[in-house]
C-alpha cells in the first residue's frame, strides 16, 4: 500500500496533464503561404468550452475610433513570432515584422428573444467579453479577417462563420449574409452583411494606390493610444505592447499622439468629427490613397481647407453631389456633399463605397453637428 498511492499518484497527474494538453491550443501557426481552408488552421482564436478564446501569446486590441462596419462589434487581435517586435511609427502603421498574424473577428451581441439572425445594434460590448475571448452564448459571429505579414508582403484572408459557430471557412469570393438588426427599442432594420472578397481588401488596405500593397489600418500610434481591459487589468496598450515585446521605440503615452473617441463627449466636437473621418475615410482620401484624384483629404493632417473639403466643388463625383455645389459647406449639413453620400445606402451614392449595407446614423449625425458648428459659408466657386 505504501508504494501503490505514488504510483496512482503520479499516474493521476499524467492523465491531467493529458487532459490539459487535450484541452488546449496548439500553437499559433504562422502560415507563409497559401490560404488555409479554415480560420482554426491558424490556431490564433477558436471556440473552446462556450467561448471564443485567444491562443498563448495572442493580445487583444481596440481603436480610439473604429470603423463603422453596419453597427458590427470587433474583436481584434495581434500575435508575432518570439524575438521580433513591431518598429514604432508617430504617424503611419506600425513596422511589423515578418510572421505577424493580425486579427479581426467581426460579432454581433445576439438579439434577446430572437432568432439566429436578430442581432442587436447597440454599442454597448460590456456582456460579450468573457475574460480576453467572446462569451460565445451573447454573440453572434459573423466574419473573421487574418492580415499576415510573408515575404513577399502583406496577405488579406477572409474567413466566414459557419451558422454552427465552431469554425469560420476560407471565403475567397467574400459572402452576402442576411442579417436583421434590432434596436433596444424593438426596431427592426433587415440588411444585407458583406464579407469583401480579397481584391476589395486591398481597396481599403493599400496604402499607396500605385504598388497596392495590402497595409494594416488600424495599429497606428493615434489609434492604439487608449487604455485596454485585459485579463490582467488595464492598461495603455502602446505601454502594453512594448512590456510583452510586441512594440519597441514607443514614447510614454503621454508623448505619443492621441485620436479621440467619436462617441466621448467630453472631447470638442472637431476633435470628436476629425478621429470619425480619419479611420473611416482617410485610408482611401489621403495623397497616396485610392482617392487621392478626388483632392479631398480626411485623415487626421489634412488642414483646415479645401484639403478638407471646404468650399471645395467635387471632381467627378456624379450623381453623388446629389446636386450639391461643394463638399462642404461651413455652417449648412444640408448643403453638403460629405453627409449626403454618408446617408445614403444607394450604390454610387453612398461613401465609403464599401464595407457598409447600412446608414450610421450617429456618425451622420455627429459630421452634421460639426458641419453646423463651423463659421462662414460658400458664396461661389473659385
Amino acid at each position: 500500500m505504501t508504494t501503490w498511492f505514488p504510483r496512482a499518484g503520479l499516474l493521476l497527474a499524467l492523465l491531467l496533464a493529458a487532459m490539459g494538453c487535450q484541452r488546449g491550443l496548439d500553437p499559433v501557426a504562422f502560415q507563409a503561404e497559401g490560404r488555409p481552408p479554415k480560420l482554426s488552421d491558424w490556431h490564433v482564436v477558436e471556440v473552446r468550452g462556450g467561448r471564443l478564446v485567444l491562443n498563448q501569446g495572442v493580445v487583444p486590441y481596440d481603436l480610439n475610433t473604429p470603423l463603422f462596419t453596419d453597427y458590427a462589434h470587433k474583436l481584434r487581435t495581434i500575435w508575432m513570432p518570439k524575438g521580433v517586435s513591431a518598429k514604432y511609427d508617430p504617424t503611419d502603421t506600425f513596422d511589423f515584422p515578418l510572421g505577424t498574424v493580425i486579427s479581426k473577428t467581426f460579432y454581433y451581441p445576439r438579439a434577446a428573444d430572437g432568432s439566429f439572425s436578430d442581432v442587436a445594434r447597440t454599442y454597448d460590448s460590456s456582456r460579450d467579453f468573457a475574460g480576453e475571448g467572446l462569451d460565445m452564448a451573447r454573440v453572434h459571429l459573423v466574419e473573421t479577417r487574418i492580415l499576415v505579414r510573408r515575404a513577399s508582403g502583406w496577405a488579406a484572408i477572409p474567413y466566414v462563420w459557419k451558422d454552427d459557430q465552431s469554425d469560420a471557412l476560407l471565403a475567397r469570393t467574400g459572402a452576402v449574409l442576411p442579417l436583421t438588426l434590432v434596436a433596444g427599442d424593438g426596431a427592426r432594420e433587415d440588411f444585407n452583411y458583406v464579407v469583401p472578397d480579397e481584391s476589395q481588401c486591398a481597396s481599403c488596405h493599400a496604402q499607396d494606390w500605385v504598388s497596392r500593397k495590402v497595409h494594416p489600418i488600424g495599429p497606428k500610434a493615434r489609434h492604439l493610444n487608449r487604455d485596454y481591459r485585459y485579463a490582467g487589468g488595464e492598461e495603455n496598450q502602446l505601454t502594453h505592447l512594448a512590456k510583452v515585446g510586441y512594440l519597441s521605440g514607443a514614447p510614454s503615452p503621454a508623448q505619443a499622439p492621441r485620436n479621440a473617441n467619436w462617441m466621448d463627449e467630453h472631447a470638442s466636437l472637431d476633435a470628436r468629427a476629425r478621429a470619425y473621418l480619419d479611420i473611416n475615410c482617410g485610408h482611401c482620401h489621403n495623397a497616396r490613397g485610392a482617392a487621392n484624384t478626388t483632392a479631398l483629404t480626411l485623415d487626421i493632417s489634412a488642414a483646415e481647407d479645401r484639403h478638407l473639403g471646404l468650399c471645395k466643388p467635387p471632381v467627378a463625383a456624379g450623381r453623388g453631389t446629389g446636386d450639391h455645389l461643394f463638399d462642404l459647406v461651413p455652417g449648412e449639413p444640408e448643403a453638403s456633399i460629405l453627409p449626403y453620400r454618408m446617408a445614403s445606402a444607394e450604390p454610387g451614392v453612398m461613401m465609403p463605397e464599401l464595407g457598409r449595407s447600412t446608414v450610421h446614423r450617429e456618425g451622420v449625425a455627429l459630421i452634421k453637428a460639426w458641419i453646423a458648428a463651423q463659421s462662414g459659408g460658400c458664396t461661389s466657386i473659385h
